[in-house]
């Protein structure tokens, strides 16, 4: 059984910057690509930045230039610095693993961590 707990959301003036991590159980992390993604009331839920296991980075052009996602395979963890944050950045921000195969991926998710920047 795979879990993963995030950490580190909060309430944070505009410009300001948060660190989100999150810790995996159930399983090692090294064979996933990791990924945060967050949602927004009323909208849906998008990707923010993934790291393959190979280390291959994206970010969503919104966040480019102001987020950095890391990985630590052997504290089975990942993190997200937000800097720079804008009112828009205000989402439930969550942790994902997925691990891919020919036939279909599986995905993880952690419960969330509420980031609210404030103007």
């Amino acid at each position: 059984q795979v879990q993963l707990v995030e950490s580190g959301g909060g309430l944070v003036q505009a410009g300001g910057s948060l660190r989100l991590s999150c810790a995996a159980s159930g399983t090692i992390l090294g064979s996933y690509t990791m990924g945060w993604y967050r949602q927004a009331p009323g909208k849906q839920r998008e990707l923010v930045a993934a790291i393959t296991r190979t280390g291959n980075i994206n970010y969503a052009d919104s966040v480019k230039g102001r987020f950095t996602i890391s990985r630590d395979d052997a504290k089975n963890t990942v993190s997200l610095q937000m800097n720079s944050l804008r009112p828009e950045d205000t989402a439930v921000y969550y942790c994902n693993a997925r691990k891919s195969s020919p036939i279909r991926n599986y995905d993880y998710w952690g419960q969330g961590t509420q980031v609210t920047v404030s103007s």
